[in-house]
């Protein structure tokens, strides 16, 4: 690792050098996730246009709002990975680097040259992270797989939807998304490792092993019933009330998980002869009779607009809250308290707004996170910097396309 520059807050993975052959989204939100806590990313591109989310639209001033979203804090370095020269350049940094992220197919970072057994070869301490739809293994490791792939197969997208009707993918690409959780921690533990064993270490990680990870009781509920959960909306398959209740303009969301939350639930609506009902003391009770139980509380609810129902239910300390839409979400009060948006300033398109990093270490002031790179904005300072190239070196490659 290298030593990081004084700054206010350089973040825990800082020195940490991490080379990034990844792209679309899963890897790129890996990637992300260690340019937040302050790993140097050199995000490897292609010539030409990139990445290709580059130019998925909408675009503003010929930069995509995908792109923006997952590689904020990177570097940008265009490098032609089918010359001979290019490939050199790119082992040179990988032998410089302490972690490697892709997310290509199984095999192809094999046929560029660049697999596992012959970058360990070179950088014995190289910590060498995988991500892929179906991992490394098994009878489907070959097939391409994006989110609504990866939530059908993992039984996720069984599960979404409301009852008697088709499933319903989810709004957020958690498929892909999942690898942005995984990753980072597979590379994160690695590293400790290393501090112990002096070696790097290859991580394998399949987006439909991190969705069934993510079903949690699900997959519970399942081996204990021996039968597929059902499809219940918005509902909860076992606690209830919980889920979507209607307001008089609107809807809103609350969550009773307890006896406790039962009790207020039943005060918060002027229905306090019902905490000791019999009819629905128990939590089983309760999810026997839950078209009752959510007939009662509707009753109440899409009498008063949202914000009387959040005031109320605030009172009464029952988890709620009101449907945000993004914008609203973004722009509420407790968002702007945690500087959850923030500006940064882009090459291209001036000050732009992002969305910070969602992980605050207390007691340090952590500076707003740099805009994403335009294509290539990196490749002569990298390689001068960490590669030790002279200028004439660089304007050399240049000239012949190896970067850009």
């Amino acid at each position: 690792m290298n030593e990081p520059a004084a700054s206010t807050w350089a973040g825990p993975l800082a020195g940490v050098r991490v080379i990034d052959f990844t792209r679309v989204l899963a890897g790129p939100a890996a990637s992300l996730a260690l340019a937040d806590m302050g790993a140097e990313v050199f995000k490897i591109e292609p010539p030409g246009t990139g990445d290709e989310t580059r130019t998925f639209p909408p675009t503003r001033d010929g930069e995509s709002h995908y792109y923006l979203a997952v590689n904020r804090g990177k570097k940008s370095i265009v490098v032609d990975l089918k010359s001979a020269e290019g490939l050199a350049l790119v082992k040179d940094l990988a032998a410089r680097c302490d972690v490697l992220v892709e997310n290509y197919r199984p095999g192809v970072m094999e046929r560029l040259g660049l697999g596992w057994e012959e970058l360990r070869a070179i950088n014995p301490r190289l910590i060498y992270c995988s991500i892929s739809g179906y991992g490394q293994t098994g009878p489907l490791k070959d097939r391409p797989s994006f989110d609504i792939v990866l939530q059908a197969m993992s039984g996720a997208l069984s599960m979404n939807g409301e009852p008697g009707g088709l499933p319903t993918k989810l709004g957020i690409p958690l498929g892909d998304l999942v690898g942005g959780i995984n990753g980072p921690i597979g590379i994160i533990s690695a590293l400790y490792e290393r501090e112990r064993t002096g070696v790097g270490r290859h991580i394998d990680v399949s987006l439909m092993d991190g969705m069934m990870g993510m079903l949690g009781y699900i997959a519970q509920l399942a081996f204990f019933n021996g039968t597929d959960p059902q499809r219940v909306g918005s509902q909860h398959p076992n606690l209830v009330p919980y889920g979507i209740f209607p307001a008089r303009e609107g809807s809103i969301v609350i969550a009773c998980l307890t006896p406790g939350f039962w009790g207020r639930v039943c005060r918060s609506i002027g229905r306090g002869e019902l905490c000791d009902d019999p009819r629905y003391d128990t939590l089983e009770k309760r999810r026997d009779a839950r078209e009752e139980v959510n007939a009662i509380v509707s009753a109440f609810t899409s009498q008063h607009s949202v914000d009387e129902l959040v005031a109320i239910f605030t009172e009464h300390e029952v988890p709620h809250a009101p449907i945000l839409g993004v914008t609203e979400a973004l722009a509420q009060p407790q968002a702007v308290a945690r500087g959850m948006v923030v500006e940064t300033q882009h090459a291209a398109l001036g000050p732009i707004p992002i969305v910070n990093r969602p992980i605050r270490f207390t007691d340090a002031e952590q500076p707003v996170p740099e805009a994403p790179p335009v294509l290539g904005q990196h490749t002569d300072a990298v390689l001068a910097e960490v590669l030790d190239l002279s200028p004439e070196r660089i304007a050399a490659l240049r000239a012949s396309g190896i970067v850009a």
